[in-house]
């Protein structure tokens, strides 16, 4: 049964569709069966393993509004082990389509229920925002996975998106837990850095992942050529941190 994570951070710019593509990939590359899910408008993740959003007929909004099938809106990817279920700016009128639907928080979950067994992970980008789409990615997921850029706000509304977290598992889906935060964009060379992550080690008792993901040149130019950072730079610092972060998520697992 496939283990379904929302990589969520309501902050923009703290590395969240990178980890999500990433990650990804890297757990495809290390064999295992990985479905890709952009839940964000933006659709980041759907042209940052190469996939053209701006030609898509069939995303996850048509999915949500029941115009398509899974089947019909699954993609394979050019990458071994790795599918996706894409986005782009149509998504953006979700929040007003799913208004009137009947348990609209569960329109995700529904989907991914007949299919879920299909993989080793499920992993969903997250919104930058707390709505309804993110309610949808936590009311379907068994695990959260927060990026946290390190810098002085490294914090800010990680208590609120911990508090939406318990909000959900109280009302939508007790079975949800966090599965973990990590550092991005972490520079060894300033004293900030290092700091944020002693700060957060000490005040935060939530499980925090031992890998961190430095800031990395070839990471920030991977997005323009639509590949993930294993693909366009394979021997690079930011590949084998990601590597190492598929490596504890795959722990986690067993």
């Amino acid at each position: 049964m496939g283990r379904i994570i929302a990589v969520a951070n309501q902050k923009g710019g703290v590395g969240k569709t990178t980890t999500t593509i990433n990650l990804s990939a890297a757990l495809a590359e290390a064999g295992q069966k990985v479905l890709l899910i952009d839940l964000d408008p933006q659709g980041n993740s759907t042209s940052g393993v190469g996939v053209d959003k701006r030609s898509l007929k069939n995303t996850i909004y048509e999915l949500f509004l029941g115009t398509t099938d899974y089947n019909q809106c699954l993609i394979k990817t050019e990458y071994d082990n790795l599918w996706l279920l894409p986005a782009n700016i149509n998504l953006s009128g979700a929040e007003i389509e799913l208004l009137d639907m009947e348990r609209r928080e569960y329109l995700l979950r529904n989907i991914l229920e007949p299919v879920k067994k299909d993989y080793d992970f499920v992993v969903i980008d997250c919104p930058p925002s707390l709505n309804m789409l993110t309610v949808n990615a936590l009311a379907a997921a068994d695990t959260v996975l927060v990026p946290i850029q390190c810098e002085y706000y490294a914090l800010e509304g990680l208590s609120q998106l911990l508090q939406t977290v318990s909000l959900v598992r109280k009302r939508l889906n007790p079975d949800l837990r966090l599965e973990g935060i990590v550092f991005t964009m972490y520079d060894a060379r300033t004293n900030l850095s290092v700091q944020v992550v002693e700060n957060v080690r000490k005040n935060l008792k939530e499980n925090i992942y031992k890998t961190i993901i430095p800031r990395n040149v070839r990471l920030a130019e991977a997005p323009s050529h639509g590949m993930p950072i294993t693909a366009y730079a394979p021997t690079s610092t930011g590949a084998d941190s990601y590597r190492l972060l598929a490596m504890e998520v795959i722990a986690r697992k067993q």
